[in-house]
């Protein structure tokens, strides 16, 4: 391939700005935001770089080209024009998947099979085969057709980044990885600040802001489909880990606290703590959100507070924002940020949003609604990013 090549990070709605501010803090170039998606350019030591380190993207894919396509034959055309020999083996497994949006080419199935069919066209030409027994290694196709204009792309993450290798088991109402990571750098979480989640779940949150205060990469303890392809040197990945370590910072006084009134969610943190190497700047224990009190000087909580889609579960998580609202109390040096779905949230907890912010869990719109502002002259009290 190319030393040159330009990259996409897919992302969850209303975090693109966080994803295009890690890529560029990782020196990559030519850094664009766009809905959905931050592209970037680079070799492959930049797309090792980004798979081991990017916190708020949902995956890195290389981008083979861009075009327009009204027609079968505009989008066979499109994809036999790329350099498919330049990364594919005579071997090597190809699956094609994709979307189509607002565009005259709207069955994904067809489109598949055309996109498909145009690589197998380009690579019998180039190696002059007629089949190929696809039993190498693993290039995972995508196209995305929006408003007629087709990118195609190969994938080199595999699982998604949110996999970040420590949470083999979860609640019954997980927050993704990723969007969590994104809630701790939004509330300018501090790298020696003290994290606070009373609901704590599974514990995302409380690792996914101790691997952010403490530098630690999200992507250490896993591993990524590129890392089995013959035009990536495994020198490049070992290097980019042995970079990745070297950054990590843990000697902050960062500290993070969980509460769940459920013992087995309260196990489930303290273990996935544990796997993520992290278990000794995180506590956990079973105590009910109305104990809440609010020790120290400082704290940023956190949460992702339980709400439901019947009706007396609508009720209950709705006593349960005025209950909030009457325990988390302005107090200068203390910050809090709520994700959720309902958008009576405000009017509930008592008080309006600092700041709020439109976020999607999975499938589901919700606003993530920060306050910071303390009691003392009103000053912003949130503190800053770690550096």
């Amino acid at each position: 391939m190319r030393d040159r090549m330009r990259f996409c990070v897919p992302c969850l709605f209303g975090v693109e700005g966080l994803v295009a501010q890690e890529l560029r803090e990782m020196e990559l170039e030519e850094v664009q935001a766009e809905n959905g998606r931050v592209l970037f350019s680079g070799g492959w030591e930049a797309m090792v770089r980004a798979n081991l380190n990017s916190r708020f993207g949902e995956r890195v894919l290389l981008l083979l080209g861009e075009f327009p396509a009204r027609s079968f034959e505009e989008l066979f055309q499109g994809v036999k024009a790329l350099p498919w020999e330049e990364l594919l083996g005579r071997e090597d497994q190809f699956p094609v998947t994709g979307s189509s949006l607002s565009s005259q080419l709207h069955s994904v199935p067809d489109c598949q099979a055309i996109v498909k069919k145009a690589i197998v066209e380009r690579l019998k030409a180039k190696y002059r085969l007629s089949w190929f027994p696809e039993t190498g290694s693993l290039h995972r196709v995508r196209f995305r057709i929006l408003k007629d204009q087709v990118s195609v792309m190969v994938d080199t993450s595999g699982e998604g980044l949110h996999k970040r290798g420590y949470r083999a088991q979860s609640n019954e109402a997980p927050i993704k990885e990723t969007l969590a990571a994104s809630l701790c750098q939004l509330s300018r979480l501090r790298s020696d600040g003290h994290l606070i989640d009373p609901f704590c779940g599974s514990g995302t949150l409380l690792v996914e802001g101790a691997l952010l205060a403490l530098r630690i990469a999200p992507g250490l303890q896993r591993s990524f489909t590129a890392q089995a392809w013959e035009n990536v040197p495994q020198s490049l990945w070992r290097q980019e880990r042995d970079r990745a370590r070297a950054q990590e910072r843990r000697e902050t006084g960062f500290s993070a606290q969980g509460f769940d009134i459920d013992p087995a969610a309260v196990e489930l943190t303290l273990e996935n703590a544990r796997k993520a190497g992290v278990e000794e700047y995180i506590s956990a224990s079973v105590r009910d959100i109305r104990a809440f009190s609010q020790e120290g000087r400082y704290g940023c909580v956190i949460c992702n507070p339980p709400y439901g889609e019947r009706l007396l579960d609508v009720r209950q998580a709705q006593q349960l924002y005025q209950s909030m609202g009457s325990l988390f109390r302005p107090q200068r040096g203390w910050s809090f940020g709520i994700i959720t779905p309902d958008p009576e949230f405000e009017a509930l907890f008592g008080r309006k949003a600092d700041k709020r912010r439109k976020l999607y869990n999975g499938m589901i719109q919700c606003q993530y609604y920060q306050y910071f502002r303390g009691e003392e002259k009103g000053r912003d009290a949130a503190p800053t990013a770690p550096r």
